[in-house]
């Protein structure tokens, strides 16, 4: 039997010990109506006034008042060290999400930024970790690629109206990356 959950509970602003638990990928994380089933088999419907990014220790709060716990899954990651400001800043540049740490960044499996990655220098190496990267610049929960809609109350309407410099964005020739 499934109940459902409409309630969502953030990390922090919940207590008390949770009936089940479920891990969920940094992609998987991002959800408005979806059926899930707890570590210990509970099952249940997700189903939420609109999309919102699910962080580490959140609780959704099921119909018959029980707590699951939203746990951030173990995941493929590219560990990336050496000049951090400076590759920070590139990672950032390609609206790519980034978990950052005092010594290290973290960033999804991708071969193309592997490649620009090693280009500047970095040392790189796989690793399987939680993914919880940074939230976007105006404190929603997640950035965005270069094909991104509206984030709620983000101001943007949809399409790219807004430019990111020289060479990118409207006004390139046609040219956005």
């Amino acid at each position: 039997m499934s109940v459902s959950a409409h309630i969502l509970h953030r990390a922090g602003a919940w207590t008390g010990a949770p009936a089940d638990l479920v891990r969920l990928t940094y992609a998987d994380r991002f959800l408005r109506r979806k059926m899930l089933r707890g570590a210990g088999g509970t099952r249940f419907l997700v189903d939420l006034a609109q999309a919102v990014s699910l962080d580490h220790g959140d609780a959704f709060e099921l119909a018959d008042g029980r707590l699951v716990e939203v746990l951030a899954a173990p995941e493929r990651l590219l560990e990336v060290t050496g000049d951090l400001a400076r590759l920070a800043w590139h990672i950032g540049n390609r609206h790519t999400p980034c978990q950052i740490g005092a010594d290290r960044l973290l960033i999804a499996e991708d071969h193309v930024l592997r490649r620009m990655l090693e280009g500047l220098g970095a040392q790189l190496r796989e690793v399987e970790a939680p993914f919880t990267p940074e939230g976007g610049a105006y404190g929603h929960g997640r950035t965005h690629g270069h094909a991104h809609g509206p984030e709620p109350g983000s101001g943007h309407v949809s399409g790219h109206d807004h430019d990111h410099g020289p060479g990118h964005g409207p006004g390139n020739g046609g040219r956005d990356g």
